[in-house]
């Protein structure tokens, strides 16, 4: 196989997403070291750039908004003949459409039907029961031997700092706004982090800005509380977020991108996980921990049902499963 140049990524999704696919990214980089990489997301995730090295440079499609199909052409444009190789981990039917419009030679999806078997150079078949990083990872499997497990983050020169547990617990607002309940309430999250000092342990507790009404929730029980450190505000990017993560001893989080963070950085992680299934967002692996409790229902969301339910007994967790893992 000749050697690729340029090679180009279509993932769209949330941040986590990007961070998902990093183990495929990092495989085509040892396969291909000279090759540049793009990588097409949303203009939500652009931040992932500034987690790794292994991105060259970045297009963003606006698919959520109002115009995707003309957002879509102009990535079209963008793209015709420009690139020697191009992966996309689109399970829609008309993704295989899309790569052949950019008229690249050597095209990558999943198998979504007969149009991607006849418009794509290797169709590959899609296991969404498993661990995302190795789902999105099949992709590269027809272009390399490599294989990469989990995804790393890149943050030099900082030192664990004993004792210290970082607390994250927000989700997206798009998930709220859907309906998707994925955390408990600030006061449970108050009583937590209670417990976690208790241990013996000194919290830091952070939020995106989607997270600040939570925030100041927690805030208002816990303020003036010994060894308890509000740091809401304090970071400027994901990027500072990633360094916070990596200092910390322990990351206590829910399902969500703080989560994928934990993992890349190699920080001990322990998740919250209601209806989600810990079996396709974190690793088997005993230093990243699925805390869940394993009611009859769950998991439910996306595979069954496409919000929450009213009753959450997915999310009536015994505080004690968490702070036994300390």
């Amino acid at each position: 196989m000749k050697k690729p140049k340029k090679i180009l990524i279509v993932n769209f999704g949330g941040i986590g997403d990007e961070i998902l696919f990093l183990p495929a990214l990092s495989s085509l980089k040892k396969e291909f070291p000279q090759a540049e990489i793009t990588l097409c997301l949303e203009p939500r995730s652009k931040s992932v750039k500034d987690l790794t090295d292994l991105i060259d440079n970045v297009i963003c499609v606006d698919i959520k908004g109002k115009h995707k199909y003309i957002e879509l052409l102009k990535f079209v444009a963008k793209t015709f003949l420009k690139f020697d190789m191009v992966f996309s981990s689109g399970a829609n039917t008309l993704i295989p459409v899309l790569l052949f419009m950019t008229g690249t030679k050597k095209r990558y999806g999943f198998d979504s039907g007969l149009l991607s078997r006849l418009l794509l150079s290797k169709a590959v078949k899609l296991d969404k029961n498993r661990y995302a990083s190795a789902m999105y990872h099949e992709l590269v499997t027809p272009v390399t031997e490599n294989v990469t497990l989990l995804p790393e983050i890149k943050v030099d020169g900082v030192e664990k700092e004993s004792g210290s547990v970082l607390v994250h617990p927000g989700v997206s607002k798009m998930s709220v706004q859907k309906n998707m309940i994925k955390t408990w309430t600030p006061d449970i999250w108050a009583e937590l982090i209670k417990r976690v000092i208790e241990k013996g342990k000194k919290v830091y507790l952070i939020g995106g800005p989607d997270d600040k009404e939570c925030i100041e929730k927690i805030d208002a029980i816990l303020n003036g509380y010994p060894n308890y450190v509000n740091l809401y505000g304090t970071t400027k990017n994901i990027l500072d977020l990633a360094r916070l993560t990596k200092k910390a001893e322990v990351l206590i989080c829910s399902d969500s991108a703080p989560m994928h963070i934990g993992v890349g950085v190699g920080t001990k992680t322990l998740a919250l996980f209601g209806p989600t299934d810990e079996k396709k967002l974190i690793p088997e692996d005993e230093k990243f921990i699925a805390i869940k409790n394993n009611i009859h229902c769950r998991p439910c969301l996306w595979d069954k049902r496409q919000t929450t339910c009213e009753e959450l007994g997915c999310l009536k967790i015994d505080l004690d499963d968490i702070i036994n893992y300390l």
